[in-house]
């Protein structure tokens, strides 16, 4: 199973309005449709978790509410600053979403 968050980018939007227009128009099935967000969201899980290497720190003035549900954290930040090497983006609030970075096919194997 893969995380279904990323359907909630401009990527993941412009590609259910796109699915979903092709299924009014009569030129893919609902079924289809839904085997390409399953596809799409398990792309975009692994995509991101072997290809991106960039990292970034952050530091936040006040940490807001947390809360951990269903292997998910949630976190809302106020006064919050970002850097990547020598770049720093000052931003009032930020909500960070973080899942386990393990498929669930994943957990119970080890790598050789």
């Amino acid at each position: 199973m893969s995380y279904q968050l990323y359907r909630n980018t401009t990527l993941g939007h412009t590609l259910q309005e796109s699915l979903d227009e092709l299924i009014q128009y009569g030129q893919i099935t609902p079924q289809l449709a839904c085997r390409v967000l399953l596809q799409f969201d398990k792309s975009i899980n692994q995509t991101l978790a072997t290809r991106v290497k960039s990292r970034l720190t952050f530091k936040a003035g006040k940490l807001n509410t947390y809360r951990f549900c269903d292997n998910v954290w949630t976190f809302m930040l106020n006064d919050v600053e970002f850097r990547e090497v020598q770049e720093v983006t000052k931003i009032d609030k930020v909500k960070i979403v973080a899942c386990d970075g393990k498929s669930i096919g994943e957990e119970g194997t080890s790598k050789k």
